[in-house]
């Protein structure tokens, strides 16, 4: 009798996770971006680092869509967040770091590897912080795994557009491997660009931009994505800075008015 009750206890709960199931579209668009990561690893041990730079951004725009496309059609679900925080941790942790290493930052020996694990750790803390935070829809503290994928995407297609190597290169970027990293685990805030009301009305002007930034972005895409992402990258420190002496000019203003 009790082998009946297990088999019977198993076997209702084998149906109610059929009944549960997973919802297929944002899942698939997740999965989408894992290959596309993995893939850009395949490439870079080939020694095809522009297209494994571009199947980074594949990856960015498939991670971005799988998010919206569960919002809109109501699949949001557990299931579907951890998915997409480990399908984050290969195409924007793992993937960019063994990329830059593959084309630059191996020359450097042990440093070179050690600024790509600081960058897949720093990654990992990062989606572990923001998983367990609680969201904010204007801010991310820190700069976020996907804009960090998006810098190092860039700069290795730009430097091998313009075939840039060498030794003194490869500790550039092994500076600006690590520099991300701790971007990415420090405090700093960067806009999220969440408030954005995609449904709502726009100014005219805003979709003449939009447009001449897609003509941009087709015409030299390694400088105009390079540019974005850089620009992207500092704005979080140079904010908090303007915010540190804006707070210091008040905290002077009414130590003044207080003497007076």
């Amino acid at each position: 009798m009790s082998d009946e009750g297990e088999q019977l206890d198993v076997s209702k709960q084998s149906v109610k996770i059929s009944q549960r199931g997973i919802y297929l579209l944002p899942n698939l668009l997740t999965t989408a971006a894992l290959f596309a990561g993995f893939y850009a690893i395949v490439a870079a041990m080939k020694g095809y680092f522009e297209v494994a730079a571009i199947a980074i951004f594949v990856a960015m725009i498939a991670d971005g869509l799988d998010g919206r496309v569960a919002r809109l059609t109501q699949t949001t679900s557990e299931f579907g967040a951890e998915y997409d925080s480990l399908s984050d941790m290969v195409a924007f942790g793992i993937a960019p770091a063994l990329v830059i290493y593959s084309w630059s930052l191996s020359q450097l020996g042990k440093l070179g590897w050690l600024a790509a694990f600081l960058y897949t750790a720093a990654t990992a803390l990062r989606l572990a912080r923001f998983n367990t935070q609680v969201s904010d829809k204007q801010y991310f503290q820190g700069l976020s795994s996907t804009a960090a994928a998006g810098m190092m995407a860039s700069t290795i297609w730009l430097g091998v557009g313009y075939e840039i190597s060498g030794k003194i290169i490869a500790i550039l970027l092994a500076s600006l491997t690590i520099i991300v990293a701790a971007l990415m685990v420090s405090g700093i805030r960067y806009s999220s660009f969440k408030s954005v009301d995609f449904k709502g009305k726009v100014p005219f002007i805003t979709v003449v931009l939009a447009v001449f930034m897609l003509a941009a972005v087709a015409y030299e895409p390694a400088e105009v994505l390079f540019a974005v992402f850089m620009a992207y990258t500092i704005s979080g420190p140079l904010m908090t800075l303007w915010q540190l002496r804006k707070m210091r000019k008040q905290r002077l203003s009414e130590h003044r008015h207080s003497r007076v």
